[in-house]
């Protein structure tokens, strides 16, 4: 059995080498031009290769929050596996899943392994030590005499022992519903997607790029993890992206950092970290990606598809509350805990903003489908561990810390948790009835 560390060991560790030698970011995408160039890449065109019933489209977001956040995620994914639209899973009918920092981790294996992340998600990464295998290989002394930065360390780790070797084509190859992994840009502080379209804005190539290497940069906490960097190539015409309304700052903002990247001299490497910096439950993947295509309507038919009479959004929330019981004790937190509690006041600052905005949207795009002849019905449902009932086990799941080090017991709360917390929600079992399914028993 693996030793866990001491609680703080991994940070404190990691800072103590921030002082060390300088490191310098390998480039892991390559230029369009060289690699690829006439393949379709991994992008929002994506065929899907399963039949999937034709009166609902459902996505799945999934939020950051370290293991903490992969497992609640994982006991979503459990649930709809065993609730049945007739002979049919309502899992099989998932169509896109955006992953942020540690749901990312739950949903690229899912798109990449299917069936099978079912018997191996939870020995392969759940149920793993990957705090202590991190600070291992952090600290191997073959490293001593690299440039390799702590990022490269943690995508050698992922790729190694968790997405064995897989790039996107991987991933494309796999058939599942799309899967959106997100990171941050550092210099304008937007979210990048890894997906082709992003990827064309750099001249690269999506495809041969490692599944691994995207993971950890969703999941790259400033200061403790490096910046994953990309090349920004030339040799590809600008981009053609659409005009915003004046009236919508946050599209602009989007629309311009995406114009930067036009900029080869001052844009030529790009530095991604923790996609929660930029939103933190996945959500903005799906709105920022309609909003930009003029709606659903439009959006759905750029990607050979029509609207269904329900439109279903799972946004599984895996916020806590790393600084409840602060002001009983005099003595100040250690920088981990700091870390989490500051990660927890960004999480419940925005996520209901996010929730509102994401739901009034849902109620814009849905209006503007429907039609006398037939309505098109949104149901956004939220999987969050502030909604679990007891409130001993809502306090103690709370607490678990965003770090890759869960203890088995609370593997087992958490996984359980997302299952009953999707069960019983009312805007599920709604929708659920619309659709004429059956709850998981």
């Amino acid at each position: 059995m693996i030793r866990r560390l001491a609680p703080g060991a991994l940070s404190a560790a990691l800072l103590g080498l921030l002082a060390g030698c300088a490191t310098y970011a390998s480039i892991g995408n390559q230029p369009r031009a060289t690699a690829h160039a006439s393949a379709p890449g991994y992008g929002l065109a994506q065929p899907v290769e399963k039949a999937r019933r034709d009166d609902i489209t459902l996505v799945l977001a999934f939020s950051g929050g370290g293991s903490r956040a992969a497992a609640l995620a994982y006991g979503v994914l459990l649930e709809l596996h065993d609730t049945r639209l007739g002979e049919r899973r309502l899992l099989d009918e998932v169509d896109a899943i955006s992953g942020v920092s540690g749901g990312s981790f739950t949903a690229a294996y899912y798109g990449l392994r299917g069936e099978a992340t079912f018997s191996e998600f939870e020995s392969v990464f759940l149920r793993r030590d990957l705090s202590g295998d991190l600070l291992r290989e952090i600290l191997n002394p073959l490293r001593w005499f690299t440039r390799e930065g702590r990022s490269e360390a943690a995508a050698t780790l992922f790729d190694g022992e968790i997405f064995r070797g897989a790039t996107f084509a991987d991933l494309q190859r796999a058939g599942g519903p799309l899967i959106v992994i997100n990171a941050t840009d550092l210099e304008g502080g937007n979210r990048f997607a890894f997906l082709q379209e992003y990827f064309d804005l750099l001249c690269s190539d999506l495809r041969g790029f490692p599944l691994a290497q995207a993971v950890a940069a969703s999941s790259a906490v400033p200061v403790l993890l490096d910046p994953v960097v990309l090349e920004n190539y030339r040799g590809c015409p600008p981009p053609v992206l659409p005009s915003v309304p004046e009236d919508a700052p946050q599209l602009q903002q989007l629309v311009q950092g995406m114009r930067s990247y036009a900029d080869k001299d001052q844009r030529r490497y790009i530095h991604l970290v923790d996609g929660g910096l930029s939103g933190n439950l996945g959500l903005r993947a799906f709105e920022e990606t309609i909003d930009l295509a003029g709606g659903l309507g439009p959006f759905l038919r750029r990607i050979g598809s029509e609207p269904k009479p329900h439109v279903v959004v799972v946004s599984v929330d895996a916020s806590g509350n790393a600084a409840a019981g602060i002001g009983l004790d005099r003595k100040p937190p250690s920088m981990l805990q700091a870390i989490d509690m500051a990660s927890d006041v960004q999480l419940h600052r925005y996520n209901a903003a996010t929730l509102e905005q994401t739901h009034q949207r849902l109620q814009r795009w849905t209006r503007e489908l429907s039609t006398p002849q037939g309505t098109v019905q949104p149901w956004l449902v939220t999987v969050a561990l502030r909604d679990l009932p007891d409130p001993g086990e809502r306090a103690r799941l709370a607490k678990v810390p965003t770090s890759f080090d869960l203890q088995p017991e609370q593997v087992e709360a958490l996984v359980q948790a997302g299952r009953l917390l999707l069960r019983n929600n009312p805007k599920f079992r709604e929708a659920l009835g619309n659709l004429g399914g059956t709850p998981a028993e």
